[in-house]
């Protein structure tokens, strides 16, 4: 398979290659993931909403402590981490399908699968930005997410067609993401080892009061993140009662945007910077909100239904713009070692966060209604927007590419 992909693609360096191989089977195990996962917690047992919400404790953790675990595994390097990551991811899963014999079984094998996914998102970032020519890291990171979202196609239609007409199980999907995250697992591990810096363990977990500002906008980023990956499914699901190929036929409509419109954001980012493009996110996301919330109030409920719809498939473009976050902390990089303890401090940071918000969420949901779970999340956009407005780049520092890079990358 790498031999005929790189016959066609020869222009394309041998990391890039195989960095390419491995964020499709990524992005196809995670849609597999996503298409099902609120299903079968829905079938298996039965959740509330509250429980429903709780469940991401657990499940987020791995979040929490994934700066904790990047630094006791420095001495890998970005791209040999990735692969012990995938390797987690690939496991927990496969035994979230086949050996959750009970609820708190299936906790446990999600936390396992959970810290997998955790730890490989600032690998994937700091690779890509690794694998980009200079002023072109935005452009690059776009390509990824393009490529990630023509798996979540794939993966997604999988999902539609095999439920709908092959009698598909989740036992199925979960073996299929499961070797997913094994393929990639060995994708990563062939890449040439990038270079470890010697970094003292105490100094990976500090957080520098001049990426002040990043962090913020982390603690902002996971917040509006869990409304979306927790609650805005679980609307199309419990409030509205759709069945698993709806959330499948959602992703697979993003993946089809998600390609066009990634390689735009991207280019966007270069070319308009980061505060641009994540203001833009913040106003967007409160108008997303409110039609989460406030459609069937006010809407036939098949119209109501429709824009929910319509909410989901840009709410799923917008988490996109978290690539610019990732720019910026490269443009305000004191220096290049900073880059990936940064990215994954801000992991840890916005989970703090998301973890809150999903229980906080739960309660007002249980109390109150869905409908104020969303108000929350204006509310954060809000926030989101006045921080964003602060971005500040300094002026790019002298110097030249980088050997490794001239070597690795290409356009």
């Amino acid at each position: 398979m790498l031999q005929i992909f790189r016959t066609k693609y020869s222009h394309l360096s041998r990391e890039l290659t195989l960095f390419i191989i491995a964020t499709f089977a990524v992005g196809m195990g995670a849609s597999l993931i996503d298409s099902t996962l609120n299903n079968f917690l829905n079938d298996s047992f039965s959740l509330t909403g509250f429980q429903r919400s709780f469940l991401e404790l657990p499940r987020e953790i791995p979040g929490f402590i994934v700066v904790f675990v990047s630094a006791m595994l420095w001495f890998l390097g970005s791209r040999k981490m990735g692969a012990f990551a995938l390797l987690l991811g690939s496991i927990g899963i496969f035994l979230v399908g086949f050996a959750s014999k009970t609820y708190t079984v299936m906790v446990m094998f999600l936390f396992i699968c959970s810290m997998g996914q955790h730890l490989f998102l600032p690998v994937a970032s700091t690779v890509g930005m690794e694998l980009a020519r200079e002023g072109k890291t935005g452009q690059r990171l776009g390509q990824m997410n393009a490529i990630r979202n023509l798996a979540v196609i794939f993966g997604s239609s999988l999902v539609f067609l095999g439920f709908k007409y092959l009698n598909f199980n989740y036992e199925y999907t979960f073996i299929m993401a499961s070797i997913s995250y094994a393929v990639a697992m060995v994708m990563m591990a062939l890449m040439k080892p990038s270079k470890v810096e010697k970094v003292n363990t105490k100094t990976f977990l500090k957080l520098r009061k001049e990426y002040t500002l990043f962090y913020v906008l982390s603690v902002l980023y996971g917040s509006r993140k869990q409304i979306f990956m927790t609650f805005a499914p679980w609307v199309i699901v419990t409030i509205y009662g759709k069945p698993t190929q709806t959330i499948a036929t959602l992703l697979i409509i993003g993946g089809v945007i998600g390609i066009l419109f990634q390689p735009l954001l991207g280019r966007a980012i270069d070319k308009l910077g980061e505060k641009v493009v994540l203001a833009t996110e913040a106003v967007l996301l409160a108008f997303v909100c409110l039609g989460y919330g406030f459609g069937k109030s006010i809407l036939p409920l098949n119209v109501a239904f429709i824009l929910a719809c319509v909410c989901y498939l840009l709410d799923q473009v917008l988490m996109s713009v978290n690539m610019a976050r990732s720019t910026y902390m490269k443009k305000i990089a004191l220096q290049d070692s900073d880059i990936q303890p940064a990215l994954s401090a801000s992991i840890t940071i916005d989970h703090v966060f998301s973890i809150s918000v999903a229980l906080l969420g739960g309660v007002i949901w249980n109390h109150f209604g869905f409908q104020y779970v969303f108000l929350l999340g204006v509310l954060i956009a809000i926030i989101n927007f006045f921080a964003t407005m602060r971005i500040k780049i300094p002026a790019q520092k002298n110097g030249t590419i980088q050997a490794e890079e001239t070597v690795l990358t290409t356009d």
